[in-house]
């Protein structure tokens, strides 16, 4: 059963609480040849280049209700990219920006609306020569102060990217005051950020929590449940491919996966 949300907090001024979102994802595939992996890592670099990310950064801020003050981006040589946006927040004049335990809206749903907070990300492509395996990692901070919560952008990024593995840690840090002097170290109610995932996500994902409620810390970490071998081989033919390569294949992937998911403590199991 969903909380009430918590009532509107009557200030002594600005709410000087700092939300932030970090937010990993990880897309592996397979690459038989060196010549298939430079053609993956072209494809990246255009799929996610600075431009892309970009305009993903900015559906973001529309998303939480912000406005964009300043955009740096860089496209770097071999591989990678980088965007930072320096935003700021309006005068909200509707409920629809609230902290809500609510999943947020999904990429072809994006509406419209940042001051003093900010918005980043960066790629950083890999590729194993000795085992077919490569993989992308897109790591993205979003960090706001005030009403506004970066927690209603994780649908759509999510389906942003290709998103295999998922790391999520969010952290309200700081206090505000209300009119008759009180701190307030939270604005709004939290369990867990599935809270805030919808259940098609939730759904497509096997997810673990580890959060620290007395401190405002909250850790998600998801993988998909279903690995689909056709989705994972890039300029690869499924069909043409022998049953026994196939089965390594797999497993590569599979193994590739669960040391992500587990952070190289594979003492937790290899299944995925």
């Amino acid at each position: 059963m969903t909380p009430k949300p918590m009532p509107r907090l009557r200030l002594q001024g600005f709410n000087n609480l700092t939300k932030t979102l970090s937010f990993n994802i990880y897309d592996v595939c397979h690459t038989s040849t060196p010549e298939q992996q430079e053609r993956y890592i072209a494809y990246i670099d255009e799929a996610y280049n600075a431009e892309r990310l970009t305009r993903i950064l900015s559906d973001v801020s529309r998303i939480i209700g912000a406005n964009i003050l300043n955009i740096a981006r860089q496209d770097y040589d071999p591989k990678g990219a980088s965007v930072t946006m320096l935003i700021s927040e309006e005068p909200i004049e509707s409920d629809r920006l609230s902290d809500a335990k609510a999943p947020g809206p999904p990429p072809e749903a994006v509406i419209c609306h940042l001051d003093k907070s900010h918005i980043t990300v960066h790629t950083y492509p890999d590729s194993r020569p000795d085992n077919g395996v490569s993989t992308l990692r897109a790591d993205i901070d979003v960090s706001t102060c005030g009403r506004i919560s970066p927690l209603k952008a994780l649908n759509y990024l999510i389906h942003s990217f290709e998103s295999d593995i998922v790391t999520i840690d969010y952290r309200v840090r700081g206090f505000t005051r209300d009119v008759a002097g009180k701190k307030h170290f939270i604005d709004h109610p939290i369990h867990s950020i599935q809270n805030y995932l919808s259940r098609d996500t939730r759904e497509r994902y096997r997810m673990i929590d580890a959060n620290v409620h007395r401190e405002h810390i909250f850790h998600t970490k998801m993988i998909l449940k279903n690995l689909e071998l056709s989705n994972y081989l890039f300029d690869a033919d499924r069909q043409a491919l022998p049953p026994g390569e196939k089965a390594e294949i797999e497993r590569r992937l599979r193994r590739e996966m669960a040391e992500i998911f587990h952070g190289g403590n594979m003492h937790e199991g290899l299944r995925v």
